[in-house]
Formats: structure tokens, C-alpha cells, sequence
């Protein structure tokens, strides 16, 4: 296959969604049938907090339909590139895709001019493609996704949340969106303050689940029987990295010991 090549003014640029676009490979647009019955996938609670090195971000692994557990190991937090990454909740299928694209996107405009995006030109990339599913969004398909990442040059973790038409806004300590968003909200708002340490920040996202969980039917919480747990990943000047699945099973057992206890006092 040869490379395509465009008019100098039909030149799609480093843009990968507008070269897909050009070449009439672009996502066709879904008309869904209210009346069909259909049963969508819906991923549920992702969580983003800032601490002194950068940002953690984490997400319960359930994803539903309707009242039943579709699947009990999604992965709902993903790297966009080396320095940011991706958390999602709303139409599982849509949200998978535009997190693959954002990714490509990335790496398409890096190659094309050379350089990587500044943090917020990444943030405005992801709102142009929440704007693009609105119309999906407005039957019922809506992706609600959650993007952090290390500013290099603020030197700083920044996080981004974003509404379905595509409009963002940035949250300056932290956030957590999906059907268990508001306790986890809760739980981390209780405890988050500025500067906090690499340990501390990830048992507050642990606990900002755990507590969404306990309150949320749709949000999964730590399976020990099929040693399934949320995934917990930290962004810093380092780059995206996974939290070991043992060192989150970790946390979740001494928070439930610590649970445990308080209730045996009262």
C-alpha cells in the first residue's frame, strides 16, 4: 500500500483523526434504535489525586450491563504516552476506542513534527474527540474519560476532566467520575492535602475506591477469590507506571484490616 499524499491545502497535518477522516477510514457515525433493546457495556469509577511527584491515577476493574456484571477485569486505566495517561468510564466499546486513538493521535503528531505535545495540547486533543462522540453521547453511548499526566514544564502533575460535549476542565488537587464517582470523591476529598508522599497518595486512591464500592453496586471492589484488584498506576517526571497488582492487593488488605478493627472497637 502507498503512502497517501495530499494537496498542499487539503493537507490533514499531524492530526491522525483528520487523516482517518481524509481517507474515509473514520469512525462511521452510530444511530442506535432506543426501541432495540440493545445491552451496552459500561465501565464504572476511575480516580485521579496529585501528590508531590506527579499524579496517581486508579479505576475499579467491573464493567456492567444493565444490572448484571458484563466483566469483572477491565482495564479502565491506560497510558496515552510516556508522561500521561488515560482513565474511562461510560460505553466500554466506545471508550476502549477513543483511548486507542488518543494513543495513535499522540503518536502520530510526535513523528510528524518532531516534538510532543505540551500537556494541554494533549488535554485539547482528547476534548476534540469527546466532542466528535457527542452525537452517540446523546443516544445514550457517552465516554467520559479522565486524563492526567507530569507537566515537564511546570514540573507538576496536572489533572483534566471532561463533560460530553467535549468541554474540559482542569482540577487542581484531584477528581474521580463514574457511577461510584461522587464516594469516591468523598473519600479522597477527607483526606487529600497538598504535597502528599508516593504511599500515601496511592492508599488514598485504594480507599477512594473501596469506599466507592461499598456504596455503588456497578463499582467493583478487591476479589481476593480470583485475586482480581483495581488497577493503580503513577505518572511522574519518570513516566506511567503500573502499581504492582501485589502491592495493591497489599493495601487493600491492610485497608480492610484497619476497617475491620474499628469495627470490632465500637
Amino acid at each position: 500500500m502507498s503512502l497517501p499524499l495530499f494537496a498542499p491545502h487539503d493537507d490533514p497535518g499531524p492530526s491522525f483523526v483528520h487523516l482517518l477522516d481524509k481517507l474515509g477510514l473514520g469512525f462511521p457515525e452510530v444511530t442506535a434504535d432506543p426501541s432495540a433493546g440493545l445491552t451496552i457495556t459500561h465501565g464504572t469509577t476511575i480516580v485521579a489525586l496529585r501528590y508531590a511527584d506527579g499524579v496517581v491515577m486508579a479505576g475499579d476493574r467491573r464493567a456492567t450491563a444493565g444490572s448484571s456484571i458484563a466483566h469483572r477485569a477491565m482495564d479502565k486505566v491506560h497510558p496515552a504516552d510516556r508522561h500521561s495517561g488515560v482513565a474511562i468510564a461510560g460505553a466500554a466499546g466506545f471508550a476502549l476506542e477513543m483511548v486507542k486513538l488518543f494513543q495513535l493521535q499522540l503518536e502520530h503528531y510526535e513523528k510528524v513534527e518532531g516534538a510532543a505535545l505540551s500537556l494541554e495540547g494533549k488535554a485539547n486533543q482528547l476534548a476534540q474527540m469527546v466532542r466528535q462522540n457527542l452525537p452517540s453521547a446523546m443516544q445514550g453511548l457517552a465516554v467520559i474519560p479522565l486524563f492526567a499526566g507530569y507537566d515537564l514544564r511546570r514540573r507538576q502533575g496536572r489533572i483534566y476532566t471532561y463533560d460530553v460535549t467535549g468541554g474540559r476542565y482542569e482540577e487542581s488537587d484531584f477528581h474521580a467520575d463514574g457511577s461510584g464517582g461522587r464516594d469516591a470523591r468523598t473519600a479522597v476529598k477527607m483526606q487529600w492535602r497538598e504535597g502528599l508522599d508516593h504511599d500515601t497518595a496511592i492508599e488514598l486512591a485504594v480507599q477512594g475506591l473501596y469506599e466507592a464500592a461499598d456504596e455503588d453496586s456497578a463499582t467493583g471492589g478487591p476479589d481476593a477469590v480470583r485475586g482480581i484488584y483495581p488497577t493503580v498506576a503513577t505518572i511522574t517526571e519518570h513516566g506511567f507506571e503500573r502499581v504492582p497488582e501485589i502491592e495493591v492487593a497489599e493495601r487493600f488488605a491492610a485497608l480492610i484490616a484497619r476497617k475491620t478493627a474499628q469495627g470490632l472497637n465500637r
